[in-house]
């Protein structure tokens, strides 16, 4: 069982660690779907007692990159493997959404390159570029051959609990040959829908929407809302959240074993 909380500031970081989290995806601006992180960043997070893996988006918006934009995907992979991080999540899509395997047959061998150089293994996960695929099954067998260890998906659908029955379809045409890292919603109340159809990693953010301590504070976040420092639903990563949804999987676990 792992779980595995993507993060993107110090803050969540050091909550996710002490919820239990097994693994941490890193990265920026999670409101937009998660983009690469900083240096500084990345620089906090090698030390960690639990794996990381990077995020490489240089964009927000879809996954049809250019090529300057495919040569900083490939500098930041680099990064990822200079600064000791445990693997890196990349994609890549063709102008019909289908995954741009050209493209991301490169980056992995760039990828192994780079964990050569460094002399340890580098994780690759497929991200959510896989889900806007027309044929997921079809995708499924691309990041095979592509060499992916894992691909981060909802199952097509805009929560993860709505593409379960695809989760498990994908999870069953896996057949052990790719780890099916279900994403999007997924919380303690709804985890061992999950475990039950044979997923054994979950992802999650585990969010919570910033609460006000005090009068003085609501007034000062006002006027950051104002100005377009802060968003009006600003979150953070919960320790509860992370800690109850760690409950379950280690429940599960007992149970099963």
């Amino acid at each position: 069982m792992t779980l595995e909380i993507c993060v993107d500031d110090i803050a969540g970081i050091d909550s996710a660690v002490l919820g239990g989290a097994d693994r941490l995806e890193l990265c920026s601006a999670l409101s937009l779907g998660g983009l690469t992180p900083t240096p500084a960043l990345i620089a906090a997070a090698r030390a960690l007692p639990i794996p990381v893996h990077m995020l490489v988006r240089p964009r927000e918006g879809g996954f049809r990159y250019t090529p300057r934009e495919a040569a900083m995907i490939a500098a930041e992979i680099a990064t990822a493997a200079e600064g000791g991080l445990a693997g890196v999540v990349i994609g890549a899509s063709g102008a019909d959404h289908t995954l741009d395997a050209a493209l991301l047959a490169r980056l992995v061998d760039h990828a192994r390159a780079c964990a050569a150089m460094r002399g340890a293994p580098l994780s690759l996960t497929l991200h959510r570029a896989f889900d806007l695929c027309p044929d997921l099954p079809d995708a499924l067998e691309t990041a095979v051959g592509l060499g992916f260890d894992r691909i981060l998906t909802s199952g097509g659908a805009a929560r993860a609990i709505d593409g379960l029955a695809m989760l498990a379809t994908l999870h069953r045409a896996a057949a052990g040959r790719i780890v099916i890292l279900p994403a999007s919603g997924i919380d303690a109340g709804n985890a061992s829908r999950f475990l039950d159809a044979g997923l054994r990693e979950l992802h999650a953010s585990c969010g919570a929407t910033l609460a006000s301590i005090d009068s003085a504070t609501a007034k000062y976040e006002a006027r950051e809302r104002e100005f377009g420092f802060a968003a009006a639903d600003r979150r953070i990563t919960s320790v509860d959240g992370v800690r109850n949804l760690k409950l379950v999987l280690d429940r599960f676990a007992r149970q099963a074993a």
